[in-house]
Order: structure tokens, then sequence, then C-alpha cells
């Protein structure tokens, strides 16, 4: 009895060995994103919702450029230098932060309000949205802005609306980046950054202030543009770069297009999300009551 009992004093020890180094090797391999909830199905109304939504903040931002930020006006005279009518920044802003506040105070409940591919991206990388649902959200956007963009050059593509040799609201290197593509890259990417970081902060921090999400992310998007507005174009967003670049032309070359105004915000969304949740959210994070107060 007394070496069967010893055996089995051994067996439990060792067993207890196991679980301890089993708890080890899981807390080593915990996987960080493995904590978070598994995203909710999407469907046709929050589909239509992404359309909608992007096809009204395109269509402002694109109308509100082509009426208040006029293309330079060719010389009439041989070596001269065009003339550069006034844009107004401070208007165009002002558009681009109250058409964002409005469209995430209608149609967030229904989509998540992302109205671009950079935003989409970014909460799939953070697994926010499936990847089955992000794929038909960024094609929506895309259809949502090319429709939209096609709607102001029908209405405004006269002299008198639009200028002489309009875009529409197609973005370019601005004059403030001295037509340096690293500049506008920056730009870019700065400006996603931000306004990733915005959107991470308020609707998906679980201890945000939810109820100011629209305020603050509008906000955000009017300060952004009113600043690097006349450096890139101030887009940051794919879905409303292609749209009115589709019916005017692609700025720089197609390589630097895609380098500008894709990459940059895409790249500028993703590290925003990333960064906010793994500096604020995960290392707080207490079991189902979301997160504490950090550092």
């Amino acid at each position: 009895m007394a070496d069967s009992d010893l055996e089995r004093d051994k067996d439990d020890e060792a067993g207890a060995e196991r679980v301890d180094k089993t708890r080890v090797h899981n807390k080593v391999k915990r996987r960080p994103l493995g904590e978070l909830d598994d995203p909710p199905d999407r469907g046709p109304a929050a589909y239509l919702a992404e359309f909608v939504g992007t096809f009204g903040l395109v269509f402002v931002i694109c109308a509100v450029l082509t009426l208040y930020a006029p293309a330079p006006v060719p010389s009439t005279q041989p070596g001269l230098p065009a003339t550069q009518p006034f844009q107004d920044w401070s208007v165009i802003g002002l558009a681009h932060g109250f058409i964002l506040f409005a469209l995430i105070q209608a149609l967030a409940v229904v989509s998540g309000a992302h109205f671009n591919p950079a935003v989409t991206a970014a909460m799939t990388a953070i697994r926010q949205i499936k990847p089955i649902d992000a794929a038909i959200y960024v094609v929506v956007q895309l259809l949502g802005g090319i429709a939209a963009a096609g709607v102001v050059k029908l209405m405004f593509d006269n002299p008198n609306a639009a200028g002489a040799d309009p875009t529409f609201g197609a973005p370019s290197v601005g004059a403030a980046a001295a037509g340096t593509t690293s500049v506008a890259f920056a730009a870019e990417l700065i400006g996603a950054f931000l306004l990733m970081w915005t959107i991470v902060g308020v609707a998906i921090n679980p201890r945000g202030a939810r109820e100011w999400a629209a305020f603050a992310i509008g906000a955000t998007l009017l300060a952004i543009e009113m600043i690097f507005g006349p450096v890139s174009g101030g887009s940051f967003n794919p879905a409303r770069a292609l749209g009115p670049s589709m019916f005017s032309e692609f700025a720089e070359g197609t390589g630097t297009w895609i380098l500008v105004w894709v990459v940059a915000p895409l790249l500028g969304a993703v590290l925003a999300a990333f960064a906010y949740l793994q500096t604020i959210i995960l290392p707080g994070r207490k079991g189902g009551e979301g997160m504490e107060p950090v550092g």
C-alpha cells in the first residue's frame, strides 16, 4: 500500500508540474488579439449604409473643393506662371467635419460608419470586422466614391462653378509641399494616423466617450484637412481620392498616386489602430469589464 501511495503521489506531482508548464507555455504564447471578442456579422443594411455614407462624404468633399479650391488659371501671356485663385480651406475643412459628423450620427448604428477603405482595413486588422465583410465594405465604398464624384462632375462641369481646368476634388501634391512627394506622403500618413487614433479612442475603447464619437472624429477630420489640404489635398481616404481622379486625372502619375493616396493612408490607419490597441486597450483589459486606467 505504501509503495502504491508513493507512486500515486509522484504521478500527482508530475501532473501538477505538467499543468504548471502548460500554464506558463500558454502565457508566453498568448495572442493579444485573441482576447478580443469576435466581430459581429454584417448584412445588406450595413453594406447599403457604407455606400450611402461614402457617397455623401465624397459628394460634399468634391463639391466644396470644386467650388472653393479652384485649379490654377493658366497665364494668357507666354512665360508667366499660372495664377492660383484664393482657396478657402477654412470653409473646406468645416464642410469635411460637418458632413462626417452628420453621417456618423445617422449611420454608425447600422454599419459602424467607416466610409473609408483605410479605416476598414485597420478595423479588420484589430478584429472589429470580419474579412469577408471588410472586402464588401471596401467595394461599396469605392463605388460610392466614384458615383459621388460623377454626380459632382455632372452638376458643376462649367467654367462658372469649376473654373477652366477643373479637377472635381481630385487630390494632388500641393504648393505647400513644394512638389515633394515625400512631404505629401507624410501628410497623408500622419493625417490618417490621427484620424484612426481618434476613431479607436472614442469608438473602440470600451471606456471611450462614445456619445462624443461623431463630434471627435468630425473635428479631427476638420483639423487635419485645414492643415494638410494645401499639402496633399487632404484625402486620408482611398475612396475619396479615387472617385474624382476617375473623372479628372491621377495626379503625379499612377505609381505616385497609389503611394501617396492609397499606401500612406492605409499604413497610417493600421499603425494607429495597432498602437492604440497594444498600448492603451489591451494592457489594462480586465476580463469582461473592459479597460481600466493604465500608467
